[in-house]
């Protein structure tokens, strides 16, 4: 199960960044559940390259789905998408095979394939794989929706730079809907950008943080221990290429507080239990509490940049310097929050199905 996530709803991603296809199988989604090609291609648009802030590698991502769909809706077996490859440029690649790029997983993959690896590229350690990822996601994303569960994410800071937070949730997620540079306030975004640039001239790069918020959550989801939400969560987005952290609600900020400020104080509001912050991020005991589910992300600098950087050459056992060739992002953190969506609604829909069923998403089972 090395490169599948999930119990009762399972999806598998395949390929490498310059083979012929990447795709992903998604294993059990009910039958009976709205297909919307359209909003799969909206969601694959939004992790595009983005002009000179993104790299000059374009795919124009024409999926297919050639198994688990028929006239628009689920029929309950395992739905296989496939997204060619069509703009490589495998001779970049070529001084992979024996020196490692820093911060990248060429010298780890070596010592665990042995050199059997594809390299061109990053191969299935790329993150063109993600673009499986949003596809599998955006099945996923677009069920919970028609269940009333709403997903968002915004570039919280990128480049020292801050977006404000979240106010209105529900305004929000249909604000940020179709941004290519998903932020809350534009003139943040604007200096983001200008960042971007900046390091960019400077054959260099920039991290940032992304958050995100699912409202419509209903509490009982998730297991005490080994299953709990936030594990889920992590599980995931670790597994998404450059997150090097996460945390929930108030995150590392609660260590700080005393437990008078840190604790959500619990009310009744038109008959429904509610807490009156939310610094438990609408998790506890690894359960959701109907409150609306937020985290953030780290996501750290794209690691190829265009400048000389000490390495090994791994097949000599000599110490080099490498200077990076082909098509790189000067950030990834934008182009990423529609990935950041897409695994989170991946996560919500297994957690939804293994406390409900698999029904539950076809809205056949209540």
């Amino acid at each position: 199960m090395k490169n599948t996530f999930g119990y009762s709803v399972a999806v598998t991603l395949f390929g490498e960044s310059h083979g012929e296809y990447i795709g992903a199988v998604i294993d059990g989604i009910a039958p009976g559940v709205d297909v919307d090609t359209e909003y799969i291609k909206n969601m694959l648009t939004l992790r595009r390259p983005q002009g000179t802030i993104s790299t000059p590698r374009q795919e124009k991502d024409e999926f297919k789905i050639v198994s688990g769909v028929m006239c628009g809706k689920t029929t309950g077996t395992p739905i296989t998408i496939l997204i060619p490859n069509e703009n490589v440029k495998s001779g970049d690649y070529s001084e992979m095979r024996k020196v490692a790029r820093p911060s990248h997983a060429d010298y780890t993959a070596e010592c665990k394939y042995h050199g059997y690896q594809d390299t061109r590229g990053g191969g299935h350690f790329s993150g063109r794989i993600t673009a499986a990822l949003v596809a599998a996601g955006a099945v996923c994303k677009c069920a919970l929706e028609k269940r009333g569960i709403f997903i968002g994410t915004h570039v919280k800071r990128c480049a020292g730079v801050s977006d404000r937070d979240f106010c209105d949730l529900q305004s929000d997620i249909n604000t940020l809907k179709d941004k290519t540079f998903a932020v809350l306030d534009e003139s943040a975004g604007e200096k983001m950008r200008e960042a971007i640039l900046k390091a960019a001239g400077e054959g260099d790069s920039v991290g940032g943080v992304l958050e995100t918020v699912a409202v419509g959550v209903p509490a009982g989801v998730g297991e005490p221990w080994f299953d709990t939400v936030e594990g889920m969560l992590s599980h995931m987005m670790f597994s998404v290429p450059a997150v090097k952290g996460i945390e929930f609600g108030a995150g590392f900020a609660i260590s700080d507080m005393r437990g008078a400020v840190a604790n959500d104080p619990i009310r009744l509001e038109d008959g429904k239990v509610i807490t009156a912050t939310n610094n438990s991020g609408g998790i506890n005991g690894g359960i959701t509490n109907g409150m609306p589910i937020i985290f953030r992300t780290a996501i750290k600098p794209t690691p190829t940049i265009f400048k000389p950087q000490d390495s090994v050459n791994y097949k000599e056992m000599k110490e080099t310097v490498l200077e990076a060739k082909g098509r790189h992002d000067p950030a990834i953190v934008h182009r990423a929050r529609v990935v950041q969506d897409a695994a989170c609604a991946i996560v919500l829909c297994d957690a939804l199905a293994m406390r409900y069923g698999t029904d539950w998403l076809s809205g056949e089972q209540q």
